[in-house]
């Protein structure tokens, strides 16, 4: 099939990008390079470089090739951005997917897959999130994101455009930029490689649930099949873990005892987040093939090979 991803230069949609051409798949690359970096995507890919806000962008994208089915991960994906800049935040990831969704519409597009997030459940108090629980988003992000999904739902019904909303766990592994994608996987394994100390925001003993990023680039093909229903799916492993626990578990395998700084906790930060991925490995035929002790290894690996000193 001919497919579009948009953000495909960043750290989810590069590893998507991957996953899709690997599987035989014609693939293009729409991506501003804001916090994506055109060395991420992969040589068999064709890339333009735009915005998802720029309307002429992507009439030009859209008249010059027929998109069968196109993957939405262009976003602005900070939390703390967001409690800032609300109105950039949901300039990106409001405004920004109306344009994508009404090119979808006018182009015959089969289908399109969002990337969503467990920032839309904001705070879990016990139990598994599943997709029937009501949205409580704790953060402007959660907040575009929850109206995106509300978007994509609406257009399904009044124009037929099949959907499906991808919500990522806490998602980790090789090219996650901590400038502007900032994970705590992410910040700690480089914390490590350069010999700097790791921040902890709040007390540590709050709660990711933790997902490789292949992983979730599989889960998100799966999705993209034409019998998989318009709908939420969680991707998820249903494994908790504090991030006190995971800074001894990287600790442990860079050999390495790093000072630890405790900050006080971020506006819009949620202090558990677990979820339910039963639909997803029922309905996408699909589950997380990667513990998180492989995953953590294969991450920090990747950064101590870079030396960011």
């Amino acid at each position: 099939m001919n497919i579009l991803v948009t953000g495909g230069a960043g750290f989810i949609g590069s590893h998507l990008v991957d996953t899709l051409i690997e599987a035989g798949h014609d693939v293009t690359v729409f991506d501003n390079l804001n916090s994506g970096r055109k060395e991420y995507i992969h040589k068999e890919a064709r890339f333009c470089q735009g915005d998802i806000r720029d309307t002429e962008a992507l009439d030009r994208l859209f008249a010059g090739t027929v998109f069968d089915v196109v993957f939405h991960e262009a976003a602005q994906t900070q939390v703390s951005y967001s409690m800032l800049h609300p109105r950039e935040d949901a300039d990106v990831n409001v405004l920004g997917l109306i344009n994508v969704l009404e090119h979808c519409c006018r182009h015959d597009v089969k289908k399109i897959l969002l990337s969503s997030s467990a920032a839309v459940y904001g705070n879990q108090e016990t139990g598994l999130a599943d997709e029937t629980i009501p949205v409580q988003p704790q953060s402007f992000y959660g907040l575009t994101k929850a109206a995106g999904e509300a978007y994509a739902a609406l257009y399904y019904r009044m124009y037929g455009l099949p959907y499906a909303v991808l919500r990522y766990a806490n998602v980790y592994g090789e090219r996650q930029e901590s400038s502007r994608e900032a994970g705590v996987v992410s910040l700690f394994s480089r914390a490590l490689a350069s010999g700097t100390a790791m921040t902890i925001y709040g007390d540590g003993n709050q709660s990711r649930d933790f997902i490789y990023v292949k992983d979730a680039a599989a889960a998100s093909m799966a999705a993209m099949d034409a019998g998989v229903p318009s709908g939420i799916y969680n991707i998820s492993t249903k494994i908790e873990t504090t991030i006190n626990a995971l800074k001894e578990i990287l600790m442990y395998f860079a050999q390495i005892r790093s000072d630890v700084i405790y900050e006080d906790a971020r506006h819009g930060d949620i202090y558990r987040s677990v979820l339910d991925n039963g639909k997803a490995v029922q309905t996408l035929n699909w589950r997380p093939k990667t513990k998180l002790l492989p995953g953590l290894m294969t991450t920090f690996s990747y950064f101590l090979g870079r030396d960011e000193r």
